[in-house]
């Protein structure tokens, strides 16, 4: 890779462009609800800054990881739910394996124990890459949701993660 990947917690200043990334990645084969955001103002409120971690090139964002505890329940404080999206044009150059080792470095230094994912059936390159980055599948919604004419299987998949 000629130019090096940088990662940081998100900015409110990079609203516009993970909003836009989301139009470009979210599609009928890799979610049940293709995400389009109305307004700065909605994408704020659900994406509000450092709640993801971005990843980038230069002075161009390539994809995001976002994270939250899938509960408000005390009892569920040890576990991040993640989501990740990384640009087309720059699949395949290390931004998603970059987006992993920051989680997994804020999830320790958080005192997070478990890191969680669900990825479609419809999805086999995604689930090759968690498989590679550390995570097993936890569970199967079988026939979960029916999109594009085929029923579809949701993935719950868990990492461990190593405290520091």
């Amino acid at each position: 890779m000629a130019n090096s990947v940088w990662v940081r917690l998100s900015q409110m200043k990079d609203a516009s462009e993970l909003m836009e990334l989301d139009h470009l990645v979210w599609q009928r084969n890799n979610t049940p609800s293709v995400v389009r955001w109305n307004n700065r103002e909605e994408f704020m409120r659900k994406c509000p800054p450092g709640s993801q971690l971005v990843a980038g090139m230069d002075d161009k964002i390539c994809g995001y990881l976002g994270f939250d505890h899938p509960t408000p329940l005390e009892s569920n404080k040890h576990v991040l739910e993640i989501n990740i999206a990384v640009h087309p044009g720059c699949q395949r150059m290390g931004i998603g394996q970059k987006l992993m080792e920051a989680v997994k470095e804020l999830a320790a230094a958080k005192g997070v124990r478990k890191l969680s994912l669900r990825v479609l059936s419809s999805n086999p390159d995604a689930v090759a890459f968690y498989r590679k980055c550390g995570f097993q599948e936890q569970g199967r919604l079988v026939e979960e949701f029916h999109l594009d004419g085929q029923y579809v299987d949701d993935i719950l998949m868990w990492s461990p993660v190593e405290q520091t």
